[in-house]
C-alpha cells in the first residue's frame, strides 16, 4: 500500500526528515548501510535521536577489508545488530563459471548483470516486509540523483517510503559531522577514496575529479548506478 508523503520544510534537519519519514512509514524502517561516511553519520543521528530504525547491509563478496572493519566498529560503538544479506551462491557460481571474475568491465550489460546478482536481488529480500528504508544518498553525488526528494515513494520496491535525510548535505558537511562526533569511518577516505563500493569497481580519485569518478570509472556518468536506486 502506498504511503502518504509528509511535507518536508526547506532546511529541515536530517533528524527531522528521519523522524517524519519513520512516522509516515507507520511500520518497520531500516537503513541500507554500505558503511560509507554518509551511512555512518546517519547511524549516529539515529542513535542520538532514539528512533527505531534498524540497519541492514549487503555483502556482495567483493567488499574491501576496510568496509568490514567499519562494520565491526559501528556494531561495537553503537551496540546495534547489523542484518547482513548475501547474494544467492548459485547465481554467483554460474556467473563466474561462465564469464570469469571481471565480466563487469566488458560491457554495461555485464556490469548490470553482476550488480543485479550481488546487490539488487539481496536488496529485494532485505526490503521484504519493511514499510520504509533509509539511504545516504546526496543530491550533489551525481546527475543520477538530482531529482530525488527527502522522502519519496519507492515505486521500484513495492511503493514503500524511501527516506534520504542527507539529500541536501554537501560532502564537507558530512565529513565535518563525522569528525566532530568521532563517527567510525573507512581509512580509505584518507587514501583518496571519496565513494566506496565493491573493491574491483572503486578507485581513489585525483585532484579536481568528481567524488564518484572512482566508481565504475570506465563508464559514463549517467550510467553510474548499480540498480539499488531504480526510479
Amino acid at each position: 500500500m502506498s504511503k502518504s508523503i509528509p511535507p518536508v520544510p526547506a532546511g529541515a534537519s536530517a533528524g527531522a526528515i528521519l523522524e517524519a519519514g519513520v512516522l509516515a512509514a507507520g511500520g518497520r524502517v531500516e537503513l541500507a548501510c554500505s558503511f560509507s561516511v554518509e551511512d555512518a553519520v546517519i547511524i549516529d543521528i539515529i542513535h542520538k535521536s532514539g528512533l527505531a530504525v534498524g540497519v541492514f547491509a549487503l555483502d556482495t563478496g567483493r567488499l574491501n577489508e576496510e568496509t568490514y572493519q567499519v562494520a565491526d566498529a559501528i556494531r561495537e560503538r553503537y551496540g546495534i545488530p547489523i542484518h547482513w544479506y548475501f547474494p544467492r551462491h548459485e547465481a554467483v557460481e554460474k556467473l563466474e563459471r561462465e564469464k570469469g571474475q571481471y565480466s563487469f568491465r566488458e560491457s554495461l550489460e555485464n556490469r548490470h548483470e553482476c550488480c543485479a546478482i550481488r546487490k539488487v536481488e539481496p536488496l529485494g529480500r532485505a526490503l521484504a516486509g519493511l514499510s520504509g528504508w533509509v539511504t545516504g544518498l546526496r543530491r550533489e553525488q551525481g546527475v543520477t540523483r538530482k531529482d530525488l526528494a527527502p522522502i519519496e515513494t519507492d515505486e521500484a520496491n513495492g511503493r514503500i517510503l524511501k527516506i534520504n535525510p542527507l539529500l541536501e548535505w554537501s560532502e564537507q558537511q558530512v565529513l565535518d559531522y563525522a569528525g566532530q562526533h568521532n563517527v567510525p569511518t573507512s581509512r580509505l577516505y584518507g587514501q583518496g577514496y571519496r565513494s566506496i563500493g565493491c573493491a574491483p569497481c572503486t578507485r581513489a580519485v585525483g585532484p579536481g575529479e568528481h567524488a564518484r569518478a572512482g566508481r565504475w570509472w570506465w563508464e559514463n556518468p549517467e550510467h553510474k548506478e548499480c540498480g539499488l536506486h531504480r526510479r
